[in-house]
């Protein structure tokens, strides 16, 4: 059973959450990861409300962090409401969103749907296009001699999120790259739900390095 840890008090989460507002960057992303770490919880008991939806115990969770983190970015204390409140609300929403679109795209084609051959004639589908189109830039981002201008796109066309998963990714900040599983339980979300959310990220960079070109 996973152990979560115990709320933060009313003095440390206004104290973490004014961090939040200013301009270094270090304490940002440190009271943010606090703020996520000691506020998971909050998502458990939202997910309990989804037990009966035979979706996966763990993957509800992932996607309820998701609707925790936005709500820690987009949180504004001069309104009166209290962060549990505001996070509660988030947090269904991206439940309920997350099962709206599972539906929707029940009959969507499959990663695994073949949709043609390669030169050699071997069969390739969507998967194996995507993968590709991943790992040629994850090498040409790594040995790119145009680094500073990456780590500015890395910096003005991320999500906090993203720029936060790209960085321990591929080791930006000391030159250390940290697993999918790593940055999984340093966030508290699936490997699975990293990937997609690096692979996604990845495309966005790509997409904003060729246009600035």
């Amino acid at each position: 059973m996973q152990t979560f840890q115990k709320p933060l008090s009313d003095e440390e989460e206004a104290h973490y959450l004014q961090l939040l507002k200013g301009t270094d960057q270090a304490q940002k992303q440190e009271a943010r990861q606090i703020l996520i770490e000691r506020n998971l919880r909050l998502v458990a008991h939202v997910v309990k409300k989804y037990q009966s939806s035979n979706e996966d115990p763990e993957d509800l969770i992932s996607i309820g962090t998701i609707g925790l983190i936005k709500a820690i970015q987009t949180f504004d204390d001069s309104k009166g409401s209290r962060l549990a409140t505001y996070a509660a609300r988030c947090i269904d929403n991206e439940l309920l969103m997350m099962l709206r679109m599972k539906k929707k795209n029940a009959r969507n084609v499959s990663f695994y749907e073949p949709i043609g051959t390669d030169k050699e004639g071997n069969e390739i589908n969507l998967l194996d296009v995507t993968l590709a189109e991943q790992e040629d830039f994850a090498d040409s981002y790594v040995r790119s001699e145009e680094h500073k201008k990456i780590r500015y796109l890395v910096e003005h066309v991320l999500s906090g999120r993203e720029q936060q998963i790209i960085i321990m990714r591929y080791g930006l900040l000391d030159g250390k790259e940290v697993t999918q599983r790593e940055i999984g339980e340093r966030m508290g979300i699936s490997r699975s739900y990293v990937s997609r959310i690096e692979k996604k990220a990845l495309q966005t960079l790509k997409k904003a390095f060729e246009d600035n070109e």
